[in-house]
Parts: C-alpha cells; sequence; structure tokens
C-alpha cells in the first residue's frame, strides 16, 4: 500500500539479465587497476553523480590503491521518467574545490551524453588540474553529445535498464546485476 492507503501502482518487471553481477565486479577491478597506474603517485577526487553512482563508486575506491578523495553532485534530468528531458538541474553542488585537483567524474550510465556533457562543463569551469569521465555503463547509438570518456565498463543496448545503482522510479538500485525492465518502459 501506498501512504494514502491504496495500492502503490505496478513498477515494471524484470526482464533479460544484460550484465551479470560477477562481471560487474570484474570490470570494476579492471577500471580501478587503470586507474592505479594512471594516477600514481598522485590523490585524484572521485565525484559521484547521485544516487545512481554511489554503487560504483563505493566498489571502485575499494580498487583504488591511491590516497582519493570523495564529493558528491545531485543532478537530475530524468526527473520519474525514462528518457531525459533535457533540462539539466543541480540539486547538490560539491562541498570541496577541485582548482588544481585531479577530477575522475563517476558515473553510472551515459545514455544521451547531454547531463554529462552539461555537467563537464560546469566542472572545468572550477579550473581542474585535469577532468576525466569513469562511466560503468554507455548506450551505444544513443550518444547525442560528443564525450571523452577515459574508463569504461561496458557497451549496453538501448532497453530501459536497472539494477546495481540504476532505478525506475527510486526502485531496483540494490540489484547486484544489471536488467532490462519490462512492461513498455524505455526508449
Amino acid at each position: 500500500m501506498d501512504e494514502s492507503g491504496g495500492m502503490e501502482a505496478p513498477v515494471g518487471r524484470l526482464g533479460d539479465v544484460v550484465v551479470s553481477a560477477g562481471d560487474i565486479q570484474a570490470k570494476i577491478a579492471e577500471l580501478g587497476a587503470e586507474i592505479t597506474r594512471d594516477y600514481e603517485g598522485r590523490a585524484p577526487v572521485l565525484i559521484c553523480v547521485l544516487k545512481g553512482a554511489s554503487v560504483f563508486l563505493a566498489d571502485l575506491a575499494r580498487h583504488i590503491d591511491l590516497p582519493i578523495r570523495f564529493d558528491f553532485m545531485a543532478i537530475s534530468s530524468y526527473g520519474s521518467a525514462t528518457k531525459t528531458s533535457g533540462v539539466v538541474r543541480i540539486l547538490k553542488d560539491l562541498d570541496h574545490e577541485i582548482e588544481g585537483q585531479d577530477v575522475i567524474v563517476v558515473e553510472d550510465i551515459i545514455d544521451s551524453g547531454l547531463t554529462l556533457n552539461y555537467l563537464l562543463r560546469y566542472l572545468k569551469a572550477r579550473r581542474p588540474a585535469t577532468l576525466e569521465v569513469c562511466t560503468l555503463f554507455s548506450k551505444e547509438g544513443r550518444q547525442r553529445a560528443k564525450l571523452n570518456v577515459r574508463y569504461e565498463g561496458f557497451r549496453i543496448g538501448p532497453e530501459f535498464v536497472v539494477g546495481y545503482g540504476l532505478d525506475y522510479q527510486e526502485r531496483y538500485r540494490n540489484l547486484a546485476y544489471l536488467a532490462v525492465l519490462e512492461d513498455g518502459r524505455g526508449p
């Protein structure tokens, strides 16, 4: 039941597994090792894009053997929809300055790339020493903005997916794997 005493609206049903929990963990270990090699002798700041990337950040950080720092941003371009609205709002800004710092934006998924493109321009204005992107998932054929993604986990199809931090109406983030959400949701 919902807060008003009525039944909650259905939120879809899980379809095929797109990326298994084991494959996700193996790829995160690879990405962590690559970041450790690339930033040897430095202390990068990982900027987590909330809420979805928080699961990825936690696991990725454990595979980076450097004195890293975290910071968090919350941005919105979806609302409760399954497609980006194209309008980006910053809901939570950084707590610390990044000027002169090596910065890696940790993102869960790149869909159109419009939101991330906006975020990167916003962060570049703060004059970090370096600014790179690490994403776990990228949707093939959906990018509408040209992005230079240095660390990329998996390329996936255009279906609407949930799990491993990705949600639909704030549900399914806790899944250890990535799955298609069925029942007419999606692109």
